[in-house]
């Protein structure tokens, strides 16, 4: 009888050549799916709650207004709101001239198409609202859509 020798076979190494190709796809596909915030909101903005909400369809022509305390701001419910512009916090009478500034900005097609997106926080009076309604009217900025998150409702 002869002996058998038995060789001890080693386990192959993981081929990492397309592994270089798998994290590009990824990386790709995130890059393309995520949205970039282009304005940083520094305005206390708590969204009030409905239920017959549609979605705005054009995104570039839209302009958003924040109304609401001003962030980290610790005290009475008593103090006047802020308004936010882009990045921009501005009194509600200098309003009217930078909805101009970003209506200038835009494409002349978008300019027609330009919606105003009042995001007010729940607890904002309506006083402050309407004077801001006001200044928007002065500029013009005729189509305004109020912003609000779907209400949750039981169903039984």
């Amino acid at each position: 009888m002869s002996m058998i020798e038995r060789r001890r076979r080693a386990v192959p190494g993981l081929n990492t050549a397309s592994l270089p190709d798998l994290i590009f796809t990824v990386l790709f596909f995130f890059m393309i799916v995520t949205h970039m915030r282009t304005e940083t909101v520094k305005v206390e903005y708590h969204a009030p709650q409905g239920t017959e909400l549609a979605r705005l369809n054009k995104k570039s022509s839209v302009i958003h207004v924040y109304i609401g305390k001003p962030l980290g701001w610790q005290g009475d419910g008593q103090t006047a709101s802020v308004v936010q512009v882009g990045d921009k916090v501005v009194s509600i009478e200098n309003l009217p001239d930078y909805i101009r500034e970003e209506r200038n900005r835009m494409s002349p097609e978008e300019a027609r198409e330009m919606t105003v997106s009042i995001r007010a926080d729940k607890d904002t009076p309506m006083r402050v609202v309407t004077e801001v309604k006001q200044a928007l009217r002065q500029a013009k900025a005729l189509r305004i859509s109020y912003s609000a998150e779907e209400r949750k409702t039981d169903k039984k």
